[in-house]
């Protein structure tokens, strides 16, 4: 489309044109949304200005989604011809419903060998309810379709309504330049925003002066004014990252159109985990480094967060696994910071026996068993999409899981949907990876969030010479906590390196063992030097030097080196 319309020249295009970040383009993945205008030619020689936003495709990025569909007045729902419908594309076709926007079905890739439009078709026309026929076949390699589907959008998708009168914009994306300060995307819905303009942000009651406004074309072109329906960047100078926020309203101070514009629902955090510097003197840094990251993607929250083996850091929460795996990899590699991530870990409500409930972020706060009288869960449903020979084994591994059925139902003779209610905990380790391999990458997975079920859970604690270390906790259900205790000691005896001194090993539930490992003491050969004469002589060396041994263990401090904790707390997806 961008080639198409002259939008970037056939010199400066390449593959992912739109993924700016290194990891997008590594992985082969959308991590952020972007936004691009074009200029479109239609077949009626009509010229129209189109304003599109790429969005991600995975489930943990769906608050890309929501947000760029509340900015919008149509959605291109695209289908690839060789995978056909897969869970995703009906978790997003169904957001951009819910919004009541204007969707226009495409099935893409129609020139690879195994592509089979008309079946996905079918599927794409029974999803939404239309016919097969009115689905748009294209191929963005050989540009097939291409002008079909700009002039069908030109054609469904209504114009932005909007008046010239006094100014409101909305902040829908922005992201910290190290130069200029806080740049916004920003969508005008009424009036006009020119260079120069004094500003009023709604939410935070601050005021600035645009020092510049722009198109994205997708390179980045000053203009003297963005008009009502336009989308454009705003630059105002400002550098304090707290001064603005993405879903703020833009008006001018002293107007009179000061009904905010609907902003944006506040993200649900799915996983939490601890973000630990390596130096404990990179704790500035790592929060300036998350403030900044948090303008560019703003469904990341924390909090500090202090622990006894790891010292100062963030108590941070995701939309899944793969988000978070993203923010530490961007946090590392952008920021130049060395992160020790703690296991990842769901919240938990909890009813305690002087009648008070709290949800609980971290296993530390967990009250002590006897004070809990009830213990809560969150549960998903999830929506598997997968070839229906795969359909026993994909159940067989979801009863593995604690998951319960709700139903099945066949997108057509080959293809089977199963939605399934299921404990989050069992979703965000190494489900994804199972599903996968099980189904030979055929299966796709899309969760939303459920309520939460009582259960029986418990939290395993290790101790080092008897001594707990906060950082290996964890929440698990009773059925599980051997089987994680064993794994977890086993790891440990193996990272970490020997002592002067036994070094026990323990996973328990309170005050009750469940597994035990030894790193046994380094031995010098206190005898070396006795090469005859009496062997009480031997003994009473051996004696002293067991006598060291007890004092040193009771004195001594377990060295557990930075390395092991990484190893340990690395998201386990050994089975």
């Amino acid at each position: 489309m961008l080639e198409r319309t002259g939008a970037i020249s056939e010199r400066e295009m390449r593959a992912q044109v739109l993924d700016t970040m290194d990891l997008e383009r590594e992985r082969g993945i959308t991590i952020k949304a972007q936004a691009v205008r074009i200029e479109h030619k239609t077949s009626a020689g009509e010229r129209v200005v189109l304003n599109l936003i790429d969005t991600p495709g995975h489930v943990d990025f769906s608050y890309e989604v929501s947000r760029s569909l509340a900015a919008c007045e149509g959605a291109v729902l695209l289908v690839d011809a060789a995978q056909g419908v897969e869970a995703q594309t009906l978790a997003n076709a169904y957001l951009a419903i819910e919004a009541g926007l204007e969707i226009i079905p495409v099935i893409n890739k129609i020139d690879l060998p195994a592509a089979d439009p008309d079946q996905v078709a079918v599927e794409l026309a029974s999803v939404l309810g239309i016919e097969p026929g009115e689905v748009i076949r294209v191929s963005a390699k050989t540009g097939g379709g291409i002008d079909e589907l700009l002039d069908r959008i030109v054609r469904d998708v209504p114009p932005p309504d909007g008046n010239q009168g006094e100014l409101r914009a909305l902040v829908f994306d922005s992201y910290y330049d190290s130069y200029r300060g806080v740049v916004c995307y920003v969508r005008v819905v009424d009036g006009t925003l020119a260079p120069g303009d004094s500003l009023l942000f709604s939410a935070t009651s601050e005021r600035h002066t645009a020092a510049e406004v722009g198109v994205l074309t997708p390179v980045a072109v000053p203009v003297s004014q963005l008009g009502a329906g336009e989308v454009g960047y705003l630059i105002t100078g400002v550098k304090e990252i707290d001064r603005i926020r993405v879903g703020d309203t833009i008006t001018h101070p002293g107007s009179t159109n000061t009904q905010p514009l609907p902003g944006y629902s506040e993200p649900k955090p799915m996983v939490y985990s601890g973000m630990f510097p390596s130096d404990g003197e990179d704790f500035e840094r790592l929060r300036e480094a998350l403030e900044k990251l948090r303008l560019n993607d703003a469904s990341l929250v924390f909090e500090p967060e202090t622990s006894r083996a790891l010292g100062f850091g963030f108590r941070c929460g995701f939309l899944g696994l793969l988000h978070m795996e993203i923010v530490r990899e961007r946090l590392e590699r952008e920021y130049d910071l060395d992160l020790v991530a703690t296991a990842p870990s769901v919240a938990y409500r909890v009813a305690t026996t002087d009648g008070t409930s709290f949800e609980i972020r971290s296993p530390q706060d967990l009250p002590d068993r006897g004070r809990i009288s009830l213990l809560e869960e969150p549960y998903v449903r999830a929506m598997i999409i997968a070839p229906s020979e795969y359909t026993g084994t994909i159940m067989e591994l979801v009863q593995a899981r604690r998951g319960s059925m709700d139903h099945m139902q066949y997108l057509s003779p080959e293809r089977v949907e199963l939605s399934y209610d299921i404990p989050l905990a069992e979703v965000v380790f190494d489900f994804f990876d199972q599903l996968k391999s099980r189904t030979r990458g055929y299966a796709s997975l899309d969760y939303e969030p459920g309520e939460y079920r009582a259960s029986d859970l418990v939290k395993v604690d290790v101790l080092l010479n008897g001594q707990p270390v906060d950082a290996f906790s964890a929440i698990i259900h009773q059925d599980k906590a051997y089987q994680y205790g064993k794994k977890m000691t086993e790891r440990l005896r193996r990272l970490i390196p020997r002592q002067l001194f036994d070094v026990p090993i323990q996973a328990a539930i309170g005050s009750r063992v469940i597994a035990r490992e030894t790193v046994k003491a380094r031995r010098k050969d206190v005898i070396a030097k006795c090469y005859g004469g009496d062997v009480s002589r031997k003994r009473k060396l051996l004696e002293r030097q067991k006598e060291g041994k007890r004092r040193m263990k009771m004195v001594g401090s377990v060295e557990v080196p930075q390395e092991a904790f990484i190893s340990a707390l690395r998201v386990d997806t050994e089975t």
